[in-house]
């Protein structure tokens, strides 16, 4: 019978999206998140149409398109700014919604909030799972703040650091892409009107897209620099030092950050959990179960994409053990091949001589791909 009663652990993308589409299909949703406050935060974050489709299906892509900035280009640069080439993107999330928008992270998220407590889901902060124990009809939970719950269905979402995951025995854990990535939040040139990206430089690359009327999202790849520069703090010195040597629209952002401007720096990781994501009634999906580069812009995507199509079996006519089993057979291959080809992407920006490498190629087949449902 369909599941009835669902816990879900971490209140980000995933998470979110999950409750709402559970909640829609007339499940009863708890959610809880370890953090006390729970609204939106961070840099930009790039969303394939795939992505955008499944915000339409729980109910909040316009309001995120009502700030993001829809486009159907990218643009290829050379370090100094000159233009490479200009390429269409696939319409992954069908003919009828962009290819790409460019939005705030935190609009995007406090869409989602909004819209969680809007749908009765029951949100519970600052508090995460301690204990689990199942039987073959549900799940009874410990909460490390001395209460108990039972459902009928368990997710965590809880990220690339999941602690769901080593709860429940998945013995994997995410691994270090040798890349890392500074962010920042700027203002937006007026000519900035899709996502841009500048090769051959003194750094793996450089780019940037469009987030709202004013503001863009611009981000440098670079090797790995020492740990203790990672969190949303780095020092902006160190950006600028790392990111001299790019012109154009890049170097002209660069220049104009203000001195206050909160640089998020972080190590580049990847994880593929390939073996089952669920033990019993309790499973992993998102980041916590997969997490790519962002080379492909698919890791937001992907994530949505599982939440989606889990609340759809979960609330259906199979038994829960065949739904879960019929969610792995329809997203494990599909994030495969977006993991292998990011992680092949990837390497290839490590190592630019590679003999063979063909990133546009890559990227075209990934997205062309992707077109069909998940």
């Amino acid at each position: 019978m369909p599941v009835q009663k669902v816990l879900v652990v971490g209140g980000g993308i995933t998470g979110s999206v999950l409750c709402l589409a559970l909640a829609q299909r007339g499940a009863e949703v708890e959610l809880v998140e370890i953090s006390p406050q729970w609204f939106g935060v961070g840099h930009g974050i790039t969303l394939q149409g795939n992505a955008l489709k499944a915000l339409r299906s729980v109910g909040v892509l316009d309001r995120v398109l009502a700030r993001a900035v829809p486009f159907d280009l990218m643009r290829l640069r050379r370090a100094d700014g000159g233009l490479l080439t200009e390429l269409s993107t696939p319409h992954t999330g069908g003919p009828e919604l962009p290819s790409t928008a460019g939005a705030l992270r935190s609009d995007l998220q406090d869409a989602l909030c909004d819209a969680v407590r809007a749908h009765g889901v029951r949100v519970r902060l600052g508090l995460s799972v301690e204990r689990l124990d199942q039987t073959p009809d549900h799940v009874d939970v410990a909460f490390t703040d001395g209460t108990t719950g039972r459902y009928d269905l368990v997710v965590g979402a809880d990220g690339i650091n999941s602690a769901m995951r080593e709860l429940i025995g998945i013995d994997a854990k995410p691994r270090p892409v040798g890349m890392s990535i500074f962010r920042v939040v700027a203002e937006r040139p007026a000519e900035m009107d899709c996502a841009e990206v500048y090769y051959g430089g003194p750094r793996f690359k450089a780019g940037y897209s469009p987030i709202s009327p004013d503001q863009c999202y611009a981000y440098l790849l670079d090797e790995n620099l020492d740990t203790t520069l990672i969190g949303p703090r780095a020092p902006l010195d160190l950006l600028r030092e790392r990111g001299a040597g790019y012109g154009g629209t890049w170097g002209k952002i660069l220049a104009s950050l203000p001195d206050d401007t909160a640089v998020d720096y972080r190590w580049i990781e990847a994880i593929l959990v390939d073996e089952p994501w669920h033990r019993g009634r309790v499973m992993v999906i998102g980041d916590a179960a997969h997490a790519c580069p962002p080379l492909i812009a698919q890791g937001a995507a992907m994530c949505m994409e599982d939440a989606v199509l889990l609340a759809e079996l979960a609330t259906g006519d199979e038994p829960t053990e065949k739904a879960l089993d019929h969610f792995m057979a329809r997203r494990l291959s599909r994030v495969r091949m977006v993991l292998e080809n990011s992680l092949q992407l990837a390497d290839w920006e490590i190592h630019p001589d590679t003999p063979g490498a063909d990133p546009a190629r890559i990227m075209s087949e990934t997205l062309d791909s992707l077109t069909a449902a998940a």
